[in-house]
């Protein structure tokens, strides 16, 4: 059987109205869920309590969570099965990112890191320049011999 493993961001919404010790405790199980079922987390992000537009299950705050990990298609969908049967998973979202979405996420840090080659580091503004050098013409020794002599 050959790895058929992707790239996968799957965002979620904790009940807010947990205290953090709990929440904290929602968010590790779907990493077990994720790494219990062949996958491996590469990025997690904790965006916080927001306020909803329109009322949830009844609830009007949520605490989003959003993370990235590699795996097949089959631990999304025991990972999904995990946030079904959480009852404080509001929502929950899990996409496959292709490979314009990767440079996208790349490119932003990619493109910091050539201007700051090309300038000399990100701390030079671009109004201050190195003046030019300006060397003096070359020239034989005969002619600097005959300069001498004068």
């Amino acid at each position: 059987m050959e790895n058929t493993s992707k790239i996968y961001e799957s965002t979620f919404i904790v009940n807010a109205s947990l205290d953090d010790a709990q929440i904290d405790s929602v968010i590790e199980k779907a990493k077990e869920s994720v790494t219990k079922n062949g996958g491996e987390m590469r990025d997690l992000a904790k965006w916080g309590r927001k306020r909803f537009t329109f009322p949830i299950r009844k609830k009007n705050n949520g605490f989003y969570v959003v993370f990235e990990f590699t795996g097949s298609g089959d631990t999304v969908s025991k990972l999904e099965r995990h946030y079904q049967l959480d009852e404080n998973i509001l929502r929950y979202l899990t996409i496959l990112l292709d490979k314009k979405a990767l440079q996208a996420r790349v490119a932003p840090s990619e493109l910091v890191k050539q201007a700051a080659e090309t300038t000399g580091g990100p701390s030079q503004s671009s109004t201050r320049r190195e003046p030019a050098r300006v060397e003096a013409p070359a020239t034989s020794p005969e002619a600097t011999k005959e300069s001498e002599k004068k």
